[in-house]
């Protein structure tokens, strides 16, 4: 959505995505609006409670039946598993995801991880076409007057105008833009604490091609998959960069980091906005 600042703050129904890497601060910046006037759409929840669902407790269902007490009462119907994902606890979502690696450290094949991946990506399509739908609802069913898109970190990876289309003909999409220290924390985070990531295919095979070869591995079984996902992230980071700034560029304004932590409220994320559409 292209427009000037007085026509953004004219708008009776404002709507905006947020975009950037996971952990830039778009979930905290939206926590400041005010949640009587927002409508907070999350398309990671969106893609757990909707279109990953049923993957998701089958995976569950499965490692639950791998122990005989548990199997016994899921037979019998004795017990039920569900899923409780809320937008503040995305942990189902993650887990299915997974890690590529040694299946013995919780890692999986090359084939069940690509399987995962695939899913992943038609679901994170899915929740964002479903983007102009919610907001109608918002509106017309919840009464909010404005609306608020924290898209995943991996929006940037989707090889589908469609998704950008629809997301720039109904919402102003703002990039968040890390600086160089933000990415080296970051880095460590992804160092001492390894998340579930999503790739590219093409990527993927290249890079882990490379893993294997520098580390003297016949094949991703042999890997412990904490240890290539923290080898991968900063190679991720540097991959995502200019997909992040061609989406901005060719359909969106850019915030850096250090703008976004001084909002403190609704004015500030509006003259915010304003600041970022003057300047292109």
């Amino acid at each position: 959505m292209k427009l000037t600042a007085e026509e953004f703050l004219n708008q009776q129904h404002k709507a905006i995505t947020l975009l950037g890497m996971s952990g830039v601060g778009k979930t905290t910046l939206s926590n400041k609006l005010d949640r009587s006037r927002w409508f907070h759409y999350s398309g990671d929840y969106r893609i757990g409670t909707k279109y990953l669902e049923e993957p998701i407790l089958d995976n569950i269902k499965a490692k639950a039946m791998r122990i005989d007490f548990l199997a016994d009462l899921l037979r019998s119907d004795s017990i039920y598993i569900c899923n409780n994902i809320t937008v503040n606890n995305l942990e189902p979502v993650s887990t299915f995801l997974g890690k590529l690696g040694d299946e013995k450290l919780d890692g999986l094949s090359l084939d069940e991880f690509k399987y995962r991946q695939q899913l992943h990506c038609q679901a994170e399509i899915f929740a964002m076409l479903d983007v102009p739908a919610f907001m109608d609802k918002a509106v017309n069913i919840y009464g909010y007057p404005n609306f608020l898109n924290d898209a995943g970190g991996s929006l940037c990876e989707l090889d589908d105008d469609e998704v950008f289309e629809t997301l720039s003909e109904n919402t102003l999409i703002l990039y968040i833009r890390a600086d160089e220290e933000h990415e080296e924390t970051l880095c460590q985070r992804a160092i001492s604490h390894p998340k579930p990531l999503y790739f590219q295919e093409q990527f993927l095979d290249q890079h882990l091609a490379q893993y294997l070869e520098e580390n003297k591995l016949k094949q991703s079984g042999d890997m412990v998959p904490d240890e290539f996902s923290s080898w991968i992230f900063p190679k991720l980071l540097e991959h995502r960069k200019p997909l992040y700034e061609s989406i901005a560029e060719k359909y969106g304004y850019t915030v850096d980091l250090h703008e976004i932590t001084q909002v403190r409220d609704e004015k500030d994320f509006m003259d915010l906005v304003c600041d970022a559409i003057n300047r292109k």
